[in-house]
């Protein structure tokens, strides 16, 4: 499955100003594209929020050919629980170890050249403390499954990932769609994944001409489908085609056509402008405190 790669992965931020000082002035990463909506996403990519919400791309380098983080805020809602679902994003770059360190933004050594800092919202990263590559730092996504086997047998089988290394102590396995891409992690957690109101979505591209296949063989397979073969507007923008499914545990996966995402996702160079507006015109918590009310927590 060459032809699928790894994209993103949406997380959900509570506090969009905190969320930008630790993805840009920490992780050293770029706001790539910035979009707000009036409404929900047919996709529920914001989540099962109906009003106003926004997206911004961040990573380090275009989207073409670097994992990347969408960020999605809900005007309304001020945080969200979180899970045992998501287990950390692992990159690697000496300077955001530095970065960090500058800032006063909390680390913990937890191994060799190897730190764990939370972004704003409580979602774990590991920083590799290595001059950063000229490809892409991003080195893996980690998920806590319940059943490593099951699992294994759902993302590599139906899914078409190639298991590049399985550790029995840990009780992990890696697997991508390439050597070069961002690999994604499967680790058995020994009991029930608990997704929380935080959780995200991990999302890949592929063919367009394979998402009315992949969605057949997940019908065939008796597996979860969250929303059917569906397209998806952005304004001023290209109208890309998405499936969404749940692997056994119910982690949310996205597969979306690549030929138009690679439209959708040029990297304006407007987004960090068009970022810093927002928040500058998000008058949100103004309005719930005078209104004597707090923002919702999901």
């Amino acid at each position: 499955m060459a032809l699928r790669r790894a994209l993103h992965f949406v997380f959900k931020v509570g506090d969009r100003t905190k969320t930008a000082t630790f993805y840009r002035d920490v992780l050293g990463m770029k706001v790539l594209r910035h979009e707000e909506f009036e409404e929900g996403c047919k996709a529920t990519c914001n989540g099962p929020y109906d009003g106003k919400w926004s997206k911004t791309m961040v990573g380090f380098g275009p989207e073409d050919d670097h994992f990347v983080a969408e960020l999605t805020y809900n005007y309304g809602v001020g945080e969200y629980q979180l899970g045992n679902d998501f287990l950390g994003l692992t990159l690697q770059s000496s300077q955001a170890v530095s970065n960090a360190k500058r800032l006063g933004w909390p680390l913990t050594e937890v191994g060799e050249a190897l730190y764990l800092t939370q972004a704003p919202g409580g979602y774990p990263f590991y920083l590799v403390d290595k001059e950063q590559p000229p490809n892409d730092p991003v080195q893996k996504v980690c998920l806590g499954v319940s059943d490593l086997q099951r699992s294994t047998h759902y993302w590599s089988s139906l899914l078409g990932m190639k298991v590049v290394e399985k550790n029995e102590d840990k009780k992990t396995v890696l697997m991508g769609f390439g050597d070069t891409q961002c690999k994604l992690e499967l680790r058995d957690i020994s009991g029930t994944v608990d997704h929380g109101t935080a959780f995200g979505r991990i999302a890949f591209s592929c063919p367009r001409e394979q998402l009315p296949d992949l969605e057949a063989l997940m019908k065939k397979e008796n597996q979860k489908i969250l929303t059917p073969l569906v397209s998806l507007d952005t304004p001023g923008k290209a109208t890309v085609e998405v499936v969404i499914l749940a692997d056994p545990d119910s982690h949310e996966i996205c597969f979306v056509g690549d030929e138009a995402f690679r439209q959708l996702s040029m990297v304006d160079p407007r987004g960090n402008e068009l970022l810093d507006k927002a928040m500058a015109e998000d008058k949100s918590v103004e309005w719930f405190a005078k209104h004597n009310r707090q923002k919702a927590a999901a």
